[in-house]
């Protein structure tokens, strides 16, 4: 007899049907496990063998082979142990087998029989359902499984008692959903920012359109920290959003305790960070930091100090959303719909304009540093400000701004209005836009785009600048004004 348990491979957010088959046949005893595994499944049959033994089973002594169908799809990862132990008692009759089948399974056996978490439960528990099947995961996991809806979901703490469950000797109850994750108050706020009021303007207009932001000034102007009080000004992210970004951390394993995401993301990987760190790839081709800040912020500080490739890898991303990484073998996609917030010194030792303390390669050395950025990069930054010291004297007497609560606000209002057009600005094209300008900003639009040299794509995202400083604003047109404001965000060095 051959015992059969379903379990799932992931191929980017894809989770892709697995089938574990067992076979126990008369034989020199071994265990032999087949079907293009990687060593950490190749490993499963000692932990399998001893959360055996720690139940007082131990293997027939018999020829037991196991199986993972297709096998031309590579298998990764240790949430293999749970379906092949699942099998493997049915195989032996402990189990019974057609009961197995309405199932999907998978988690980690620890050597005393205890379920330990995995990543990819979420989309798992989703294809399950989809197959109109249940779904057996580690106990700890059975919250996040629980939001794939009205499906049967088994949730044991260890092996023992879903076998007991499966012979009607102990019940398992249903998991609940596991809450979304609270926002916790980090005691970043506007507020604190002193002068700036350029910089926070600008800060505002991003969250509220989705726009790309740089921040360009000397050391200690304030650019990190404008840029860490940007996610108190967005947004809980909406369920649909919330979902496709807790999947890319459940397939990750860093959704925490199963909770869903409910804020926006925020990114901020060190300057050192390869082009697999940021795109995504490696051996086993994890999501990268771009993806792991979907629907989210990545902000990417000290910005020319990356890697170049790591850099331009993110050129395709920020227009089409996704990141294809594509391998002789395989190709795998994953969702990157990012905002990306970058910091920068003007120059490599940061103090050029500054007479008195600039270097003596000045003013050379700036434009050496900036050329480390490449002009289509550059290009798709919406938003490009200056950010200077603040005097020590404004800095001691200078008053409390707003709170980002309250500018948060505003920012909330301006995405309803853009959601009441049925459309995402950050996303916006150009016939969309167009018609929401009167005539004076179309045509001034026009003739910036001009004089300016902006590019297509430039001009575009000036439009979409402009649209959001009229929602903000809360006009139903875009005008004259709102365009002159956003235009003033692109720097000279930026146009051509």
């Amino acid at each position: 007899m051959i015992a059969r348990v379903a379990s799932f491979a992931f191929t980017g957010m894809e989770p892709r049907e697995v089938e574990v088959q067992v076979q126990i046949a008369p034989g020199m005893p071994a265990f032999t496990l087949v079907g293009l595994a990687d060593k950490a499944v190749g490993e499963s049959r000692e932990r399998v063998r001893a959360a055996l033994a720690s139940l007082g089973l131990s293997l027939p002594p018999k020829r037991v082979l196991v199986n993972l169908a297709p096998a031309d799809l590579v298998k990764e990862g240790s949430h293999y142990d749970l379906p092949i132990a699942l099998a493997l008692l049915a195989a032996m009759d402990l189990l019974p087998a057609e009961e197995m089948l309405r199932f999907c399974a998978l988690g980690e056996l620890a050597l005393d029989g205890a379920l330990l978490p995995v990543p990819g439960v979420l989309p798992a528990a989703l294809a399950a359902a989809g197959r109109q099947m249940g779904l057996i995961c580690p106990a700890s996991q059975g919250g996040e499984a629980a939001w794939a809806g009205p499906i049967e979901i088994l949730a044991p703490p260890n092996l023992g008692v879903l076998i007991n469950h499966m012979r009607g000797t102990q019940v398992l109850e249903a998991p609940n959903p596991a809450p979304p994750q609270e926002h916790a108050p980090d005691g970043l706020c506007l507020s604190q920012v002193k002068g700036q009021e350029t910089a926070k303007r600008a800060l505002e207009i991003a969250a509220a359109g989705g726009h790309n932001l740089v921040l360009i000034g000397p050391p200690g102007a304030g650019k990190s920290m404008l840029a860490q009080r940007l996610p108190g000004l967005l947004p809980d992210l909406l369920p649909a959003e919330a979902l496709e970004a807790s999947i890319v951390h459940s397939v990750s394993g860093m959704l925490r305790e199963g909770r869903l995401l409910r804020r926006p993301p925020f990114r901020s990987p060190h300057h050192s960070a390869s082009m697999a760190a940021l795109a995504g790839g490696g051996p086993r081709a994890r999501p990268g930091e771009i993806s792991l800040a979907h629907h989210g912020v990545l902000f990417l500080d000290e910005w020319p100090e990356f890697p170049r490739p790591a850099l331009e890898a993110l050129r395709q991303p920020m227009e089409s959303g996704e990141v294809v990484i594509a391998r002789a073998a395989s190709r795998t996609v994953w969702p990157a719909r990012f905002q990306l917030v970058a910091a920068m010194n003007p120059c490599r030792c940061g103090m050029l304009g500054d007479a008195g303390r600039e270097c003596a390669r000045a003013p050379g050395c700036g434009g050496d540093y900036q050329k480390r950025l490449s002009g289509p990069l550059l290009d798709r930054m919406d938003l490009a400000v200056e950010v200077q010291p603040v005097p020590p004297a404004e800095l001691a007497r200078a008053p409390a701004g707003e709170t980002s609560v309250a500018v948060a606000t505003r920012v909330a209002a301006a995405r309803t209005r853009a959601l009441a057009r049925g459309e995402v600005t950050a996303t916006a094209q150009h016939d969309t836009l167009r018609a929401g300008f009167d005539s004076a900003a179309a045509s001034l639009v026009e003739q910036a785009a001009e004089r300016l040299g902006l590019s297509a794509r430039g001009q575009v995202r000036s439009m979409r600048v402009a649209r959001t400083i009229a929602d903000l604003a809360g006009a139903a047109m875009v005008g004259r004004v709102h365009v002159a404001e956003g235009l003033g965000y692109r720097m000279r060095s930026w146009r051509g």
